[in-house]
């Protein structure tokens, strides 16, 4: 058993929101039970020894009002040194608090309902939900009530406070649009088959330092049947899931080794109690979600306007205008997305020319080709196992690179993480970029051509590195090279797979005789 099965057996996870207002009191944290501090979506900063944490804290539905926009603003303000992330799993991440602090954060955040109840930890993370939900004519159902009701049900319940490792469900009502359920343990995702409306579910996607992605149990379950059903998955992969190697600890492994068709027997006959019903898969999406940016247009004649951040990186005072433009322009609601993007949606016709011209003063711009599909982890300057620094990096490419390469007709996906662990899962790219050491020098593994669109698969691992150094230039060559070979509306993976992916390697392509060099880049 290891050390944090038995802290799990030792104290239920959950109460370690008992001790936080004592440990705030001392100033100190208990460092047998620094662990549990996951479960409330607080873990130690690096460098560790210093004592400064960072803290994660669930949306709901993706969707928050300006005024808690405010308040999670006021928070990084106060607390945080002005920091402010907006993740992948549409959360927000704070840095540079102390464990005196956590108590009056946790207590703002409950004034607006929000909170870190299973924000981290190893038990039901945030339900990730489209941030489409009640918005794009195209969608099958609306999926909030059922992702309320989840996260309700599942997410902070002592039933599922001790799993074997994190646990990550997502829904999605366009399935077309939005391929998020491959990454995840559940993803339920609707659609229709005749004239009924239901889900179809898949299982065991998960990325890390080995990559899976989910696989069908085949079934097709009414709306009603979705809690109940994934309750009954994530009370299997509790009970049956292993817990003796924390590398080899999450569902991925668990279906890996039984097959889908398996564990579905095991979640029917051991706890449903009845036979699930058989279904065709939902439709594919494209592109995964990245090319759901810009205006689009609402089913009830509205539109809805995803905004840009960089990285995922935005200031307390950016966060507060965009809270003042969602009341003026919409209907005071804004919406985080699993690409560290952000939404306004109900905005009027007549109102989007000036919505967009003020996101624009604020570097939030909708109108947007790399910004706007590039997101990258902490890195070094926080996270205790990254190895590369990430987020100035990636933001210094992204404006090198985003004003010469504009005229992209397809969406191109860079991820890029500072380590194995793909908290931005670089192996389901276009270009997926990991970070490692060579020496002391930091280079990246480059991992090509994966996607959580059509092709469903993850990337190939290119032999060779980029240095750090370098990842401007290796990136730029590649752009410059798709756009000018690629046919109309080629995707890059199809681009990929026709041209051969040796012939992205960074040997071939940093090799060749540099059209801009990285200097020349900078000032271009």
């Amino acid at each position: 058993m290891s050390d944090i099965e038995a802290l799990k057996k030792e104290l239920p996870p959950f109460e370690i929101f008992d001790l936080i207002p004592q440990y705030a009191q001392s100033g100190v944290i208990d460092p047998e039970k620094i662990d549990l501090l996951k479960w409330a979506g607080v873990y130690p900063q690096r460098p560790q020894e210093d004592g400064y944490l960072m803290m994660r804290v669930k949306v709901p539905t993706a969707e928050l009002h300006a005024d808690a926009l405010r308040v999670v603003a006021g928070i990084a303000e106060d607390f945080g040194r002005g920091l402010l992330d907006v993740t992948d799993r549409q959360a927000f991440q704070f840095h540079w608090l102390r464990i005196g602090d956590i108590p009056e954060i946790l207590d703002r955040l409950d004034t607006v309902g929000l909170h870190t109840r299973g924000a981290c930890g190893d038990t039901v993370r945030a339900v990730i939900a489209s941030p489409l939900a009640g918005l794009d004519a195209r969608e099958v159902i609306d999926v909030r009530p059922i992702a309320r009701a989840m996260e309700g049900t599942l997410s902070g319940n002592r039933d599922f406070e001790d799993l074997p490792r994190k646990f990550k469900i997502s829904l999605t009502g366009t399935p077309e649009l939005e391929g998020i359920h491959l990454i995840n343990d559940i993803g339920f995702l609707a659609h229709r088959v005749g004239n009924e409306v239901g889900f179809d579910v898949w299982v065991g996607g998960g990325l890390g330092a080995v990559a899976h992605l989910a696989r069908r149990l085949g079934v097709f379950i009414a709306p009603d049947e979705v809690v109940e059903v994934g309750r009954a998955i994530t009370a299997a992969y509790r009970d049956h899931g292993y817990r003796v190697n924390r590398k080899k600890s999450r569902l991925k492994y668990l279906i890996k080794d039984l097959g889908p068709d398996a564990f579905r027997a095991l979640v029917e006959t051991q706890y449903l109690g009845r036979p699930l019903r058989d279904g065709p898969p939902a439709p594919v999406a494209r592109f995964g979600g990245s090319d759901v940016l810009g205006v689009n247009p609402q089913k009830d004649g509205l539109n809805y306007v995803v905004l840009t951040t960089t990285v995922g990186r935005i200031d307390p005072e950016k966060a507060r205008r965009l809270a003042d433009l969602a009341e003026r322009y919409g209907q005071g609601v804004v919406r985080t997305t699993a690409f560290q993007n952000m939404m306004i949606p109900h905005v009027k016709s007549e109102d989007v020319d000036a919505l967009v011209a003020e996101l624009q003063a604020l570097d939030l711009a909708p109108k947007a080709t790399l910004r706007g599909t590039t997101i990258a982890c902490t890195g070094t300057q926080f996270c205790r196992l990254a190895q590369t620094e990430t987020k100035a990096r990636v933001a210094g490419m992204i404006d090198t690179l985003e004003p010469l390469h504009t005229d992209l007709d397809v969406p191109f996906v860079i991820n890029l993480t500072g380590c194995s662990n793909a908290c931005t899962r670089y192996q389901v790219a276009d270009l997926g970029f990991m970070g490692a050491l060579r020496g002391e020098e930091e280079v990246y593994n480059v991992h090509l051509a994966g996607s959580i669109g059509q092709a469903q698969r993850t990337g190939t691992k290119l032999k060779g590195i980029v240095p750090a150094e370098r990842l401007t230039e290796y990136t730029d060559r590649v752009l410059t090279d798709f756009k000018a070979n690629k046919a109309a509306g080629e995707s890059f993976v199809e681009y990929a797979d026709r041209l051969g992916h040796e012939h992205f390697t960074p040997d071939a392509v940093l090799g060749a005789r540099p059209d801009r060099t990285e200097a020349e880049l900078v000032t271009a």
